[in-house]
């Protein structure tokens, strides 16, 4: 029944697209589209991920282009000065989010930090978040539980000696616990026994769902309808993933602490109800772990297939830490090794297009015209690869960043792995001292090698774009305590 309603408002739908179809004079240029389904065949039938076949499409079509997926359009930014006009000459032209329809759950979008527009409470939520959770002082009183859960990874790590793992998926599991502690000062994940990794698969299916293609997207007019069935099974994994703090919550609600020690306590002060703390909890664990995950997993990758570059780092952990764990108070005092992570980033973007932005308004952009309610991708995989910033782009090279002052905060437009401007990822000062503690331990305490005798050269270094940009297939090692 749905789908005959479906199919009988798209006959007028496609009438009223070619009679009034947008006529915005001085768009930017792009791949000529096909009427209704405008240019989804040229993306979707490549036979590149949807990140290279746009950064292909760039170098025909320049560095602000426009496409048509189905009739909606999006622009995309492809070089440093368009970045630049985006995400700061006209940063709040463009401070709007392009929301996935999957991802349109009752009560969340409203309360959304990731997808809401600039709100009055989204920018009381962004105070919060940025000056009461991922503040220096929150972030130092954590430091140690940080230490614990990468120093557990470890542990379990050295029990597997001899035996194949799939690194990402324990590393996933031990962002979920770091966030737990964020959170509500709780483990989430267990590494062994039954439903150690419900959290884990709840929140990796619920991202898939709403990365998937929706119909919903390209003609929004079936919105309604949910023909994929993805918004209801999203919001299953999300009604699953809420009843697992829902007790924590209300415990805390009737014993609260005297002093806020946690992301639950500092929104119970702050008078948070229930759907706004879900709201807040969903963003934290689902993006936070999925994309530091992802980078870490490439950064042991690259260190594997480069013996050379692994060898570097652990000189330097040798020099400064001797044999001693890892903690975060070393990890400025470790350049090479952080010069692997931003080249890592660079190299593989977590988030490739970074969120999608939408413009708030009809907005000038490089001589070009970009009509309100766009969506607007900035293509920092493409940035992170032109020939004209980066000398030999697609070679693992740390040793540039120790050569230049360019780094990950945004006022470096060639190099933007969480964003900038007011949509700017606020979860960057956690990300940034995560990651390389969890990298820094993998390789100073562990020694590496593939299965069936490979060698690193012959390790497999594929992309695929799913949740992040993930490497394919999934890094599958065996660990050797180095002690």
């Amino acid at each position: 029944m749905e789908l005959t309603t479906a199919l009988l408002y798209l006959i007028p739908t496609i009438l009223l697209y070619i009679l009034f179809k947008p006529r915005s004079k001085n768009l930017p240029p792009g791949p000529k589209p096909w009427p209704i389904i405008g240019n989804i065949p040229a993306l979707f039938s490549s036979a590149y991920p949807m990140h290279v076949a746009l950064t292909n499409m760039a170098r025909t079509h320049g560095p602000i282009m426009i496409l048509w997926l189905g009739t909606q359009p999006t622009a995309v930014a492809s070089t440093t000065e368009a970045a630049m006009e985006i995400l700061k000459t006209h940063d709040r032209s463009f401070s709007g989010r392009a929301v996935r329809m999957s991802f349109r759950l009752k009560h969340h979008i409203k309360y959304s930090l990731v997808w809401a527009d600039c709100s009055e409470y989204w920018k009381l939520l962004r105070k919060i978040v940025r000056t009461e959770i991922f503040s220096p002082k929150m972030l130092q009183v954590q430091e140690h539980v940080r230490e614990q859960k990468v120093a557990e990874l470890v542990e379990f790590l050295k029990g597997k000696e001899g035996q194949v793992v799939k690194i990402s998926q324990l590393v996933f599991g031990t962002l979920l616990n770091i966030l737990g502690n964020v959170i509500f000062s709780k483990d989430v994940f267990r590494y062994v026994g039954a439903d150690g990794d419900k959290m884990q698969t709840l929140i990796k299916e619920m991202l898939m769902i709403g990365a998937a293609p929706n119909l919903a997207e390209f003609w929004p007019i079936f919105e309604e309808f949910d023909l994929q069935g993805l918004k209801k099974r999203c919001n299953q994994r999300f009604s699953e993933v809420m009843k697992m703090w829902k007790g924590t919550v209300e415990e805390r609600k009737v014993k609260r602490n005297e002093e806020p020690k946690d992301m639950l306590d500092v929104l119970l002060l702050n008078d948070f109800n229930d759907a706004q703390i879900n709201a807040v909890f969903l963003e934290t664990f689902g993006p936070g772990s999925e994309t530091s995950s992802a980078t870490s997993e490439w950064a042991l990758a690259e260190l594997i297939k480069n013996p050379h570059i692994l060898a570097k780092v652990r000189q330097e952990l040798d020099q400064v830490v001797g044999k001693s764990t890892v903690k975060e108070s070393d990890l400025p005092h470790l350049p090479y090794l952080q010069a692997c992570i931003k080249e890592t980033m660079r190299l593989h973007p977590a988030a490739p297009f970074l969120l999608p932005h939408r413009a708030v308004e009809t907005c000038p952009v490089m001589g070009y015209t970009i009509p309100k309610d766009t969506q607007v991708l900035v293509n920092i995989y493409a940035i992170g690869r032109d020939p004209k910033t980066w000398k030999e782009p697609t070679t693992f090279k740390p040793e540039r960043f120790l050569e230049s002052d360019v780094d990950y905060y945004g006022k470096h437009f060639e190099f933007i792995p969480f964003g900038a401007g007011r949509r700017q990822c606020v979860g960057m000062p956690l990300a940034t001292r995560t990651i390389p503690l969890i990298v820094s331990n993998l390789v100073q305490t562990l020694d590496w090698s593939l299965p069936d005798g490979k060698l690193p050269q012959d390790l497999v270094m594929n992309e695929s774009l799913s949740l992040s940009l993930a490497l394919d297939p999934t890094l599958t090692v065996i660990p050797k305590s180095r002690v």
